[in-house]
């Protein structure tokens, strides 16, 4: 991966923190976008051959922005992690209209925004990769996760969409279903959850790197992983 060009958003959370200085140690450039522009500009002081573009994704046009600075800074697009993301677990009767929009505009859109966005530069080179994060909650339903579960099984249909669009562009699609990542995810969540038995987020990013890595030819369309102790089959 010596000298690709990924984009993480998300990059101050859980998953997507994980990632970035194992990307840094392989020789990827990195171009870091998330709202908390503190935490952003501290990441790109010890990640050597990273650019902080701070970002809300759930703004098309602060998303392309983030493309076309991008390319500025380092010519070209070759990955996107889709870290970006928020939870609300509630009964259905009991999400209120701006919690349900919340998770679709973050989610959902924000998601698809950039995977328009940066999939179309990947289309003009013939090459890409983009990975998106439904979790097993964009899988497998789970009561109180009514609307979280509605903004990540549209992830995960918009990216087959996708898939099946540009796969003669040589731009692949990874779908990453992990369950219970211990992350700042949880902070807010008002559930009992054994956070100690949860997948680590180091665990998480050794996933992603498998994908990344996988041979010429090859794609990871789908990663489940869980934790032992909590198993959907």
């Amino acid at each position: 991966m010596e000298g690709k060009v990924a984009i993480i958003t998300g990059a101050t959370g859980g998953i997507g923190q994980a990632i970035a200085p194992l990307l840094s140690d392989r020789g990827v450039k990195l171009v870091l976008a998330a709202r908390r522009s503190d935490v952003l500009d501290v990441m790109t002081t010890e990640l050597s051959g990273s650019v902080a573009v701070p970002t809300d994704v759930t703004h098309s046009e602060q998303v392309n922005a983030l493309i076309e600075k991008a390319i500025a800074a380092f010519g070209r697009v070759d990955i996107l992690l889709n870290c970006a993301g928020v939870g609300i677990l509630k009964q259905a009767g009991q999400l209120s209209p701006n919690e349900l929009d919340t998770m679709l505009d973050v989610n959902l859109k924000g998601s698809f925004y950039a995977s328009q966005a940066a999939s179309a530069v990947m289309r003009e080179r013939k090459s890409g990769h983009i990975i998106n994060f439904p979790g097993t909650l964009g899988k497998y339903p789970m009561a109180m996760a009514a609307g979280y579960c509605a903004s990540k099984f549209g992830v995960v249909g918009f990216t087959k969409c996708m898939a099946d669009e540009l796969k003669r562009f040589g731009v692949k699609f990874t779908l990453c279903h992990f369950g219970g990542v211990n992350t700042p995810f949880w902070d807010e969540i008002a559930l009992k959850v054994q956070r100690d038995k949860m997948l680590q987020p180091d665990t998480v990013a050794a996933a992603i790197l498998y994908a990344l890595d996988a041979p010429v030819g090859a794609v990871p369309n789908e990663i489940i992983l869980q934790p032992e102790n909590h198993q959907f089959l």
